[in-house]
């Protein structure tokens, strides 16, 4: 039956438009935002079941114990005596999966807004100047930009670009199998951050690929219409640039040791420019992705982190 369901939701997708790559990218979103929900956010709430009580019957039998009459201490109803609630119970037992929940929702919630609120911050503004400006200058050259793109060694490109992938992605999973393994903060803490970009990069990039629909280079009449399409299968924004900065970012962040940056952000930008020297993006599509994934990252990365285990946390 689960082999089934697979099956009918790979065929509403490819229905859907949507190539074996994007449902991949659909996927991993979606494995995010589910691995996230399982991670330690917080420790749980403490429950009334785990406040420690004495019993009174105890005390009395150590008072007679001791010939202690004077203490004049008068059993009472032991736990086993009192009457059981068992609505309460029910409600302490859940609460915990509940609250837990509640936290994870809460805390993606709470990225999304600041994300969204960031750019009207007045320090941002000169940087929001820049990215716009940038954007505007590219999307009205794309065109003239991709007349000088050559049109052999598209496998060769996205070869590239899956190899850079596998760096950044590959050293990501590294560093989070190895803060489980050996309990070591820092690298929990990079794993818990880099899943926790992973999920909020997608909750802004499937929106923004099925608002702008945009056609690829090699795609209906080559000019990048927008709303030519109403699926994940498009052009804008760049998705292996957004994803690569976004977890590059946050490597980069967490161990800033210059050799370590350079790896990092140099395998992100393999990707982002093998994807457009493949002609699978326009130009303004790679800056935007990869300007965005750097700016979640950041965002997440110090949103979160441990000034005690990164001199690169500014809180």
């Amino acid at each position: 039956m689960k082999r089934e369901g697979l099956v009918k939701v790979n065929c509403f997708l490819r229905k859907r438009g949507l190539s074996k790559l994007h449902m991949r990218i659909l996927k991993a979103g979606l494995a995010s935002v589910i691995a996230l929900a399982l991670s330690v956010i917080a420790a749980p709430a403490e429950t009334p079941s785990s406040v420690f009580k004495v019993p009174t019957a105890g005390i009395v039998s150590v008072a007679h114990t001791l010939n202690a009459p004077s203490l004049n201490i008068e059993a009472s109803a032991t736990d086993s005596d009192l009457p059981r609630d068992d609505s309460s119970t029910a409600r302490t037992e859940s609460g915990p999966h509940k609250g837990f929940m509640g936290r994870v929702v809460k805390r993606l919630l709470d990225d999304q807004k600041g994300m969204y609120a960031a750019p009207f911050k007045r320090s941002n503004i000169k940087w929001d100047a820049l990215f716009l400006a940038g954007t505007g200058s590219l999307l009205a050259t794309d065109r003239r930009i991709e007349t000088h793109v050559p049109h052999s060694n598209f496998t060769l490109a996205q070869r590239t670009s899956n190899a850079g992938l596998v760096v950044v992605a590959g050293s990501a999973g590294v560093v989070s199998l190895y803060g489980l393994k050996s309990d070591n903060a820092h690298a929990k803490e990079a794993g818990l951050l880099e899943v926790e970009t992973l999920a909020n990069t997608f909750l802004v990039y499937a929106p923004m690929q099925l608002i702008a629909g945009r056609a690829r280079p090699d795609e209906g009449n080559g000019k990048g219409d927008f709303l030519s399409h109403h699926a994940l299968n498009t052009s804008f924004p760049a998705g292996h640039a957004m994803f690569s900065f976004a977890m590059a970012t946050v490597l980069a962040r967490e161990y800033p040791r210059p050799w370590f940056r350079v790896v990092a952000y140099g395998a992100a930008t393999v990707v982002a420019l093998s994807r457009f020297r493949a002609r699978d993006h326009w130009a303004s599509d790679t800056f935007v992705g990869a300007g965005l994934g750097f700016a979640i990252g950041s965002h997440i990365f110090h949103a979160h982190c441990d000034s005690e285990l990164s001199s690169s946390c500014h809180r």
